[in-house]
């Protein structure tokens, strides 16, 4: 069951109802029907991983009330190393191990010895890498003394697979989320409201930019080789928008649809091709996940507390492990390591936080300056993108070849008139909110119903009119 179907269009508000109407506001009734419902959905994609969620899910709750109640240090550090390496295991395994296996296939085959590895024929569960990371929070927080371990269930299942977030994210923390589902929940009415547009605004992002953005997208970068420069670029830049509308309308419907039951997900993302530099492009991109390396994995590296080396070493340590969660592949190691390389000046002169607030706030339009900013910045994730979309880094370095050819300058043989008409419709929306949560919150708030419910309409106007992509979610591989 995914966001963008028939299915869901049905299953959510039936939860809905039930969830507010014959609950009766009990809460404990609530979240098992919460849990229910996430499992369900789950079970919709492949029940036979339904398993493997409901065993890492028991595997933190068991072992994290093991660490709250140890007698000693070390009892608590067996506990805790227990639950980590079961989770990495089970996430390298299904994620990593052909990849680890083929490549060192290749490597023996430099050295003229023929290996033949044994592989794993098994798709990867989806949302692995997003509810995994979910229960090592947890379990990292109770080791560190941060948060008191759960020890209901029910509640700390719903943490880790609450339907909207389970497959793709944001990427939750027990500290922000656990609380919310552990209290009562009374019905806001502007909540919902909320909600409601977010979703969407969503639903518009991934369907009618993304989807639209992918079929073109799709076929310059599956037949690189018969483009001209021009074309390849703009392939590129189709992707761009495509990975950013399917996985920002993405998040978009989860925060959106948490909010129709009372809860707040963490932001995931804030408009990021407005950035003005890389520093404020991860500050705005994947939230959920860039923080979550920045907790878990900068700060406890020593962060910037050892001096220029250690804040060169840790960042660039955080982006390829960033490149290494987001797939098994040389090409997101590549995307990765180009990130880090980017976002390197800034961190030796020390000018990654000098972008803090949104771009040209108060104003229509940004300066000059501000708006070659966002150009350069733009264009290095563009570049960046194309490993990250590549099949293998021999089609990543052709593709990048043939676009830095003489036909970089002759005239695109792909020029989709109505995708460039949309993309600027989505780009302005997205500019006068760029203030907001999400780009349609506040819009035309401020004027007559006409024109606010007139946005509103020919937004499922278009998501009706296109919606016959049927695009997967990019996330969903990862």
């Amino acid at each position: 069951m995914v966001f963008n179907s028939i299915s869901f269009a049905i299953f959510l508000p039936i939860v809905f109802l039930l969830y507010w109407f014959v609950s009766n506001k009990n809460r404990k009734i609530q979240n098992l029907l919460l849990l229910t419902s996430s499992y369900f959905f789950y079970a919709c994609w492949d029940w036979r991983f339904l398993f493997l969620l409901i065993f890492s899910t028991a595997l933190d709750f068991f072992t994290g009330s093991k660490m709250e109640t140890a007698k000693t240090v070390a009892s608590k550090k067996f506990w805790f190393w227990l639950s980590i390496s079961i989770n990495i295991s089970f996430l390298g395994v299904f994620k990593y191990y052909n990849f680890f296996a083929e490549s060192f296939a290749d490597i023996m085959g430099n050295f003229g010895l023929q290996v033949n590895p044994f592989t794993l024929k098994v798709i990867l569960p989806v949302g692995i890498s997003f509810y995994t990371f979910h229960g090592l929070s947890y379990v990292i927080d109770i080791f560190k003394n941060r948060i008191k371990a759960e020890h209901d269930f029910i509640d700390y299942a719903v943490f880790v697979s609450f339907f909207p977030l389970l497959v793709a994210g944001p990427i939750e923390r027990a500290t922000h989320l656990l609380p919310q589902i552990k209290k009562e929940r009374n019905f806001d009415y502007q909540k919902a409201v909320n909600g409601l547009k977010q979703i969407l605004w969503g639903l518009f992002k991934k369907i009618v930019i993304a989807d639209q953005c992918a079929q073109y997208a799709n076929a310059i970068f599956d037949d690189y080789s018969n483009h001209s420069g021009s074309t390849l670029l703009l392939g590129a830049i189709f992707f761009s928008f495509q990975i950013y509308g399917d996985f920002s309308g993405y998040s978009d419907i989860a925060l959106g649809t948490a909010r129709l039951f009372g809860i707040e997900l963490l932001r995931n993302f804030a408009f990021p091709y407005f950035s003005r530099d890389i520093a404020e492009f991860w500050r705005r991109w994947h939230i959920s996940l860039s923080s979550w390396f920045r907790d878990y994995l900068y700060f406890p590296l020593g962060g910037s507390s050892g001096g220029t080396w250690m804040k060169i070493r840790n960042t660039f340590l955080i982006f390829l492990v960033s490149g290494f969660w987001h797939g098994a592949n040389w090409t997101f190691i590549v995307w990765g390591l180009l990130n880090a390389i980017y976002i390197m000046p800034s961190i030796i002169f020390n000018t990654n936080r000098n972008h803090i607030d949104i771009v040209a706030k108060g104003n229509y339009l940004p300066s000059i300056r501000e708006f070659f900013m966002m150009l350069s910045t733009f264009f290095l994730t563009v570049f960046a993108w194309i490993f990250f979309r590549s099949a293998s880094l021999s089609d990543g370095f052709s593709f990048i070849k043939g676009i830095f050819s003489s036909s970089l300058f002759s005239i695109p043989s792909i020029h989709p008139l109505d995708l460039f008409i949309l993309l600027l419709i989505f780009l302005t929306i997205e500019w006068l909110g760029r203030a907001s949560q999400f780009a349609i919150e506040n819009t035309f708030e401020k004027s007559s119903n006409f024109l606010r419910y007139g946005l509103y309409y020919l937004l499922l106007v278009a998501i009706f009119f296109y919606n016959s992509a049927g695009q997967q979610f990019i996330y969903f591989q990862f």
